[in-house]
């Protein structure tokens, strides 16, 4: 198998597939750059092209497919930046990976902590050395009650880790978890959002629950919610998040993934117009953090990633059954 790897990121991902691509015998190249219909011609000759976030769409699909690719893997979990269907309907087979939930988990509690206890608020009121403590008072997260949306891995393993801050916990996937029932309570989503003081969202972008977080969904929710999104942007309507924001029914937002990220997140954009008005304002309010899509972000999520984007493609292409297929 000759593995072609777009967005090569030598500082931490280089070493990753050096590694595992001797181990498992592969031929690869690369390239620093992400993958757009003047540079497709660096695939040819591989069969196997390995990508991150970049969207693949129809016209880039059409060029891979003159280009003999036949398996396009992501080294994401997520796949909705690529045109799956169409992709299929070339017989270009789409592989996706699985990395430590840990990662996503921990971020998550962490977010969830910060909103608890105001820290934007607090660091940005130090930064101006005003030590008062007006407008900074927590609350403890042990009194809350925390919804959870999506008991895959990585809920679950949240769900683990929760438990052990003494926390009621209630969730809602269209499959029940019989593991987690042990610390959860299964609820349809009107009595999830009516009932959580913080609300989760652990589950993949798909045509059905986009936009799931609507002005609907918030009007349903305790005032001064805390709710964390590191799953996709396109789960949460920005323009209804903003308003509950503005409204107060929204106390605290931590966002990890925005709507229209993609061009945006792993570039450095210092000095240029974002083109992303909504995020400018969601970065302006004192209840609200930011980060660039980093929470799977962690040493040991990173070389999972790398192997299972190589797995993943080896038993496509050797037709063998693989979990990673999509």
């Amino acid at each position: 198998m000759k593995l072609y790897i777009y967005s090569m990121r030598k500082f931490d991902e280089l070493p990753c597939f050096e590694k595992y691509c001797r181990k498992y015998g592969i031929a690869y190249a690369y390239t620093t750059e992400t993958p757009c219909l003047e540079n497709l011609d660096y695939c040819k000759g591989y069969e196997v092209v390995d990508v991150i976030t970049t969207v693949i769409d129809r016209p880039m699909l059409d060029r891979f497919h003159e280009l003999g690719v036949r398996c396009l893997t992501t080294r994401t979990i997520g796949y909705d930046h690529i045109d799956v269907d169409y992709a299929k309907s070339l017989g270009i087979g789409v592989v996706h990976v699985s990395y430590s939930p840990n990662s996503v988990a921990d971020y998550t509690i962490m977010l969830m902590l910060m909103g608890c206890r105001r820290m934007k608020h607090i660091m940005e009121r130090a930064a101006v050395q005003d030590y008062t403590l007006k407008g900074k008072l927590g609350r403890e997260i042990q009194d809350c009650t925390v919804g959870i949306i999506g008991t895959g891995r990585i809920g679950r393993t949240l769900i683990r880790h929760l438990s052990g801050f003494g926390c009621k916990m209630l969730a809602y996937d269209i499959y029940e978890s019989e593991e987690v029932k042990e610390y959860v309570q299964y609820v349809d989503l009107d009595t999830l959002y009516a009932e959580s003081d913080i609300l989760t969202l652990h589950v993949p972008a798909t045509e059905d629950n986009y936009h799931m977080i609507d002005a609907r969904a918030i009007a349903k929710m305790k005032q001064d919610v805390i709710l964390i999104n590191c799953a996709r942007g396109s789960l949460v309507d920005t323009d209804a998040l903003i308003d509950g924001i503005e409204s107060g029914k929204i106390g605290f937002a931590g966002l990890d993934v925005v709507e229209h990220e993609s061009g945006l997140y792993y570039f450095n954009r210092m000095g240029e117009p974002l083109h992303n008005p909504k995020l400018a304002i969601l970065r302006s309010y004192s209840n609200v953090v930011v980060s660039p899509h980093t929470a799977f972000y962690t040493d040991e999520a990173v070389a999972n990633m790398a192997e299972n984007s190589i797995l993943g493609a080896m038993a496509f292409m050797s037709g063998e059954e693989t979990p990673f297929l999509v």
